[in-house]
């Protein structure tokens, strides 16, 4: 079973500073230029130097090495460096190493990013074009011959079953495609910006795995996102407000794989997810209400749904009507249907900018905000809060 107790990770770390390349779906440049970018920027955003860097941390899937970013940007010595598996589940987790690491003394300036050309280069979208035999590949054996190709597909499958277990139909996606576009809409960063979507658009928008409708599916981007973590003290002490971690945590459910946890007991959930649900609460003392903005991750529309329904914003089945009520401030930055697919990193720059009170869509008084990484595979999650 998972964790029992509360951690003592809470409250020792904080973000810093953020920085991003431009959003866009031909870059020009190679994914270490980017990567190298977004370093770049996010460490003038928290008032520090490439010299004050000695921990780094990426994703499995980056192919930017931890040591080749540094000499690139300028960094020096490392005394931490680590790499979070599962695509975009390690989107949190990579803030949440860098906390272990400030906390601990194993580092005191640690850089999160993440940097693909993910539109003009390898697409994720595409789905499987070949693999190497292994035992994690194994699970997908079973999926791959009858069709089941593509993300889209292998999260159709569950889609379908929460549509049927809630007596629904497709179309309650719609709400928060509607709801993402309606942030990026006003947000310049957005590769939609200026261009909200109605619900009927989203019904009319062409199939791409019944029940999963083009707008329900993220965009994929060329671009660059960087995270600087250091201790609550030493933020104090930078010119700009920090996002306190308040709580972090990573989940793999029992039957896990890779996108095709198909035996699972029950299809219409997110184990994964409820298993960071309930460490973040449980480790911040935190309850739904307490949350002001939700930055919930967006590959797909459906599991929007199913996360909210993990955490305890509604009950099994309610989601849609909960977003349609507009309830929790939801994805301000226009989530990864809107803004950016970043793997999620963009989200947590826009967890930060609502706590800093900087979002182009802020949300007055919004003090804490709940990000999740990616969902179908071992995931991660982070409250973030205004110090003090």
């Amino acid at each position: 079973m998972s964790a029992g107790t509360r951690d003592r990770l809470g409250g020792k770390a904080a973000v810093v500073g953020i920085g991003a390349t431009e959003f866009s779906k031909d870059s020009g440049r190679s994914e270490l230029r980017l990567a190298v970018e977004a370093v770049g920027l996010a460490l003038a955003d928290a008032g520090l130097g490439p010299a004050d860097v000695d921990g780094m941390v990426t994703f499995t899937m980056d192919t930017n090495p931890e040591i080749t970013v540094a000499q690139a940007a300028g960094i020096g010595e490392l005394s931490f460096f680590s790499r979070v598996h599962y695509g975009g589940g390690a989107a949190c987790a990579t803030v949440q190493q860098a906390a272990l690491a400030v906390a601990t003394g194993v580092a005191e300036v640690v850089v999160c990013y993440r940097a693909f050309n993910e539109r003009s280069g390898r697409r994720f979208g595409s789905g499987v074009q070949h693999r190497e035999p292994s035992a994690e590949g194994a699970a997908l054996g079973w999926a791959l011959p009858f069709g089941l190709l593509t993300p889209a597909s292998w999260v159709a499958m569950a889609a379908q079953r929460y549509l049927h277990t809630y007596g629904l139909t497709p179309e309650v996606f719609g709400h928060v495609a509607v709801t993402d576009r309606k942030y990026a809409a006003t947000n310049p960063a957005a590769y939609f910006h200026g261009k909200p979507i109605t619900l009927a658009e989203h019904a009319a928008s062409r199939w791409i795995v019944e029940p999963l409708r083009l707008l329900d599916c993220c965009q994929e981007t060329d671009g660059g996102q960087a995270i600087v973590v250091t201790s609550v003290e030493r933020a104090r002490d930078l010119p700009k407000p920090a996002a306190v971690i308040t709580a972090a945590a990573q989940g793999a459910g029992r039957a896990q794989e890779q996108m095709t946890s198909f035996y699972r007991d029950d299809l219409s959930g997110l184990p994964e997810m409820s298993v960071v649900a309930r460490q973040l609460w449980r480790s911040s003392g935190l309850a739904p209400g307490d949350i002001d903005v939700g930055i919930l991750y967006d590959h797909f529309t459906p599991f929007v749904l199913m996360q909210l329904e993990e955490f305890g914003f509604c009950g099994p089945g309610e989601a849609a009507d909960f977003v349609a009520g507009e309830t929790l401030p939801l994805n301000t930055h226009g989530g990864q249907l809107g803004e950016a697919y970043l793997h999620g990193m963009n989200g947590i720059a826009e967890a930060v900018r609502q706590v800093r009170g900087t979002s182009v869509n802020q949300i007055p008084g919004a003090a804490r905000t709940l990000v999740t990484a990616g969902t179908g595979v071992p995931t991660s999650g982070l409250i973030l809060a205004a110090d003090g």
